[in-house]
């Protein structure tokens, strides 16, 4: 069975499977509808129900409250229609590129920190992943779950895509990549994934807010504009709780002592003893706030990745300084772990 779905701001419909959530349909039929984490988690996809009715599926209960749900809101990463629908939400506009089922093979591992990995993929022969500075890819495993990580290269230099990866203590998926998997390791991925992606087309100085390996992506972001001689300003804030999560460190540095329109701010949460630290100390997003405390954000564009706690608050106190909503683009993340349930 198919229901259609008409979005208000835009007249655009689609048609939506009733085995599928409204975002997968609204992916397949091209229509570009904001999301990031595609497991409830986030909060991205969230939008209003004009008209019709949905099952909301399972979420993280601090994604969508039951006062949001009562007021017609509904994650669309994870509602399924039982009706035709007329939607009101957000839509990016941005080229959107198909996400493909590929092979790809583990050219390389390289550890970076004592519980980060980063992974080279090389694509068959002939092949070339096509997406926007920021997004992700989907591993999928042989069980049939899927593993998303975000793309640290640029667009421009695909010949190996570069993942982050964090080890979760009982991760089934980095558990594996950091203790078995062999050389040479055929994986199957999806992509691209995501709205979280750099966007071109404005002047605005930019605000960059990364928690540990939310680096991946601000880091093909600033490697993009790099490529492409963009002379925006940037402000790097990177927060991490010691000196050895700052994994990448040296990067940021070469960057911002290259290039006068980008500054890095290394924020620590719980610096050790051994650290030595002199810099920034405390939550990154407050660091924000205490430089900006004076001008506000009013003027500014910031990209924010990281746990979904952490942009979460960032986003509420960052709106509250005079950022526009609009301006705010994140990419909030979970490791696998079973989420708290709602049923809808």
């Amino acid at each position: 069975m198919s229901y259609q779905i008409s979005i208000l701001s835009s007249g655009h419909h689609y048609t939506a499977k009733a085995s599928d959530t409204l975002l997968e349909s609204a992916i397949a039929a091209g229509v570009n509808l904001p999301y990031g984490c595609r497991n409830g988690s986030c909060g991205s996809c969230k939008g209003d129900i004009v008209s019709g009715q949905v099952h909301h599926g399972d979420y993280a209960a601090g994604a969508l409250t039951e006062a949001e749900k009562a007021a017609g809101k509904a994650l669309f990463c994870c509602a399924y229609p039982l009706s035709d629908l007329t939607l009101a939400c957000r839509e990016i506009d941005a080229d959107v590129i198909p996400p493909r089922i590929l092979p790809a093979r583990v050219e390389r591992k390289q550890q970076l920190a004592p519980d980060v990995m980063a992974l080279f993929l090389k694509l068959p022969s002939g092949e070339q992943l096509k997406f926007l500075a920021g997004q992700y890819v989907e591993v999928l495993l042989k069980d049939g779950k899927r593993r998303a990580f975000s793309l640290a290269n640029a667009p421009h230099a695909n010949n190996l895509l570069e993942l982050h990866l964090r080890l979760i203590p009982g991760g089934q998926f980095t558990q594996y990549v950091f203790n078995e998997m062999p050389d040479k390791a055929i994986l199957r991925i999806e992509a691209p994934f995501g709205s979280f992606f750099l966007r071109e087309d404005s002047n605005k100085p930019i605000i960059m807010v990364a928690g540990g390996t939310g680096f991946a992506p601000v880091k093909g972001m600033l490697e993009h504009m790099l490529h492409n001689n963009s002379k925006r300003p940037v402000r790097l804030y990177w927060g991490a709780h010691a000196r050895q999560d700052l994994y990448m460190a040296a990067l940021a540095e070469g960057w911002a002592a290259q290039h006068p329109h980008i500054h890095y701010i290394p924020v620590l949460s719980d610096a050790l003893a051994t650290d030595n630290w002199q810099g920034r100390t405390g939550l990154v997003h407050q660091a924000v706030l205490d430089d900006y405390a004076q001008t506000g954000l009013a003027d500014y564009e910031v990209y924010c990745c990281g746990a979904p706690a952490m942009v979460a608050v960032a986003h509420a106190d960052f709106v509250a300084a005079g950022l526009s909503d609009e301006a705010f683009f994140s990419d909030a993340f979970n490791y696998a772990k079973p989420l708290p349930q709602s049923a809808g």
